[in-house]
């Protein structure tokens, strides 16, 4: 009976996803012989990978048995977690549905991520600059999202959610472009803006960073009061456009700069870092060693851009890499090793 069930998946099973399932296996047969990964690990992996071949079928074929009333997109757990609640709040949650990206797209390569050349290299990338762990969970739930959007019936109603940041920005125009030859009216929910609009307060100045800022009930108002039109074709044509330019760049860091997404070097916040981390020393009186995560937070609590502490953290192990940094401790992970910064 499984046999049959299994062939009954690997039949289903779109082209492009069965290409990208069989480069992960592969990729796990090749980490083998190269990074000392276990037998015991490349098992477990295969078996998440089945796992994940029958959840995607199984998702394709119960859309075909019914659609939402509405399904609305976003970048990031921290978002869809909070929309949820709100939806359930409203009484909804049964009837509209929360897609999600767990990705960063502000990191990371994102020349032809549109296709499969550009989805390997930036899983290529993810896996050389954050943990194995990590990677293989990315990879996994990024073509799961790819798989849950390409799935959406031609006349399904969507909303996404995004703040004024290179991250979700850059989310938005490349949704678009996966949905470029579907017949779907798009409502773009500018969360920094309909925050500023609905709560605005004179006493306090507040920016909305990202959306997962913004609370379940502050997000069930903008759902119920922030109403927003329809993106015409001509505004998704130039969105689409402007992933089209994005996707030439080979930079793997973007900001948000006067309501542009600029791309920018890979150090650019390096010396950024080393100003936060000089400024700690000042404050303790001493070039003593800092918790690695203490110094990444405080650089994060002063930043005007989201970028997510795991990028972060990258720069502080290229910073040791380049001795600009003295460690002591782990690398396995920022809370097992401290930094200071190199005495000259």
């Amino acid at each position: 009976m499984e046999i049959e069930k299994l062939k009954h998946v690997v039949k289903e099973l779109p082209e492009e996803e069965a290409k990208s399932l069989l480069f992960h296996i592969l990729l796990r047969v090749n980490l083998l012989k190269e990074k000392g990964y276990s037998e015991a690990e490349f098992v477990k992996d295969v078996k998440k990978i089945y796992r994940t071949v029958f959840d995607l079928t199984a998702r394709s074929e119960s859309k075909q048995e019914g659609t939402f009333k509405m399904v609305h997109i976003l970048f990031g757990d921290s978002p869809a977690g909070g929309l949820k609640v709100a939806l359930k709040n409203l009484g909804v949650d049964q009837e509209e549905r929360v897609i999600s990206f767990w990705d960063m797209f502000s990191v990371g390569p994102i020349w032809h991520l549109h296709e499969e050349i550009g989805k390997n290299a930036r899983m290529k990338w993810m896996n050389h600059c954050f943990s194995a762990a990590d990677y293989y969970d990315y990879t996994e739930r990024f073509q799961k999202t790819i798989h849950e959007i390409h799935s959406l019936p031609e006349d399904q109603m969507i909303t996404i959610w995004v703040a004024e940041n290179a991250h979700e920005q850059t989310g938005l125009r490349y949704v678009l472009h996966l949905l470029n030859d579907r017949n779907h009216d798009v409502v773009v929910f500018n969360t920094t803006k309909l925050y500023r609009e609905l709560f605005h307060n004179s006493k306090i100045e507040y920016t909305v960073l990202h959306t997962g800022e913004i609370s379940p009930e502050k997000l069930e108002m903008i759902y119920k009061q922030g109403h927003v039109s329809p993106l015409t074709q001509h505004e998704r044509e130039d969105l689409e456009q402007e992933w089209l330019e994005l996707s030439l760049q080979r930079e793997h860091l973007r900001i948000w700069r006067n309501g542009r997404i600029v791309s920018v070097p890979e150090d650019y916040y390096d010396q950024y870092i080393i100003h936060m981390a000089k400024e700690l020393h000042r404050k303790q009186n001493t070039n003593t060693f800092m918790k690695s995560a203490r110094l990444i937070g405080h650089v994060l609590g002063h930043l005007d851009q989201y970028v997510g502490d795991g990028f972060l953290e990258y720069r502080v192990r290229k910073l040791i890499e380049n001795g600009v940094f003295e460690m002591e401790g782990s690398l396995e992970a920022m809370r097992f090793y401290s930094v200071r910064l190199k005495k000259s």
